[in-house]
């Protein structure tokens, strides 16, 4: 088994001294993964803007990655929200706007195409991650509604990467949920904020769903209240989370004793500096 620690991207001029040094910023990827097995990469996700204002990877920045990186990285990647949500956001739309369906929602012709723009990053990819955001009863009728059309869709994927899976409605955390992944052969996501229950409370009551992989994601409760906080520079602890953190670890440390593979991805907004909250983490699983 092996446990990987990254942050949730790494373009921050605020790390130097942290982890970069003054000249780095020409690729801070390269200096970055100097440190730290792997990354996440969320840049991808943001793809969906409108019908006809749709994003997917570039073949020069793909490149780019790849060539910045040692032969035993790994990035977590987010797949794009063109495919995970199900109706167009409606962001500077009227209040009470009607939703407008999501015509790429679960598009295997749009994922496949996403996997194509990828392919040079193969050998490195830990982890894709669908992130799907709180779906009300207007958005999905029912959580059955929500496997069955998942289901539908990952038949009809690759089966040779790893996907993981972050829901954001706490209700669908059950044993339906947990079966589902299993017989799919995807993995969970656990989620520290954003609404979500403690991952401790979860971990506890389905533990023995986890199989040889788990994600671990460390976001935070108050994005920006802790950019106030931080001033948008993060190099330092500004919220501290030391209750939090030894339930974090006692998690690790389980799935270690069953030769789970755990990739843990910390969010600046999370303590205020992704790298410290990581060595901190580090420092309690050595002690």
């Amino acid at each position: 088994m092996v446990i990987r620690m990254g942050t949730c991207s790494w373009k921050y001029d605020s790390w130097q001294g942290i982890v970069y040094s003054k000249d780095a910023k020409a690729n801070y990827l390269a200096e970055y993964s100097q440190h730290f097995d792997t990354v996440e990469v969320d840049q991808w996700f943001w793809s969906l803007f409108g019908k006809d204002k749709m994003k997917l990877p570039e073949p020069k920045v793909v490149n780019e990655y790849l060539n910045s990186v040692p032969e035993d990285f790994k990035f977590t990647i987010k797949i794009p929200n063109s495919i995970t949500l199900s109706h167009f956001y409606t962001h500077g739309k009227p209040k009470g706007a009607p939703l407008e369906a999501n015509p790429y929602f679960f598009s295997v012709e749009w994922f496949n195409e996403f996997l194509n723009r990828i392919e040079p990053l193969k050998g490195h990819l830990g982890v894709l991650m669908f992130q799907f955001e709180y779906l009300n009863r207007q958005k999905m009728a029912s959580q059955g509604e929500f496997l069955k059309r998942f289901g539908e869709f990952i038949d009809q994927c690759p089966g040779d990467y790893n996907y993981a899976v972050e829901t954001r409605n706490p209700n669908y955390l059950n044993e339906r949920y947990f079966e589902f992944l299993n017989r799919y052969g995807l993995y969970h996501i656990f989620v520290q904020g954003y609404y979500m229950p403690p991952i401790k409370s979860i971990f506890d009551k389905f533990s023995n769903y986890i199989r040889d992989l788990a994600v671990i994601r460390l976001m935070g409760t108050d994005r920006k209240g802790i950019e106030k906080l931080a001033g948008n520079k993060w190099g330092q602890i500004v919220d501290p989370r030391d209750g939090e953190l030894p339930d974090i670890v006692e998690i690790i440390k389980a799935l270690e004793e069953r030769k789970v593979d755990v990739y843990l991805n910390v969010n600046n907004h999370y303590e205020g500096s992704a790298p410290l909250t990581i060595k901190k983490i580090q420092e309690m699983l050595a002690s």
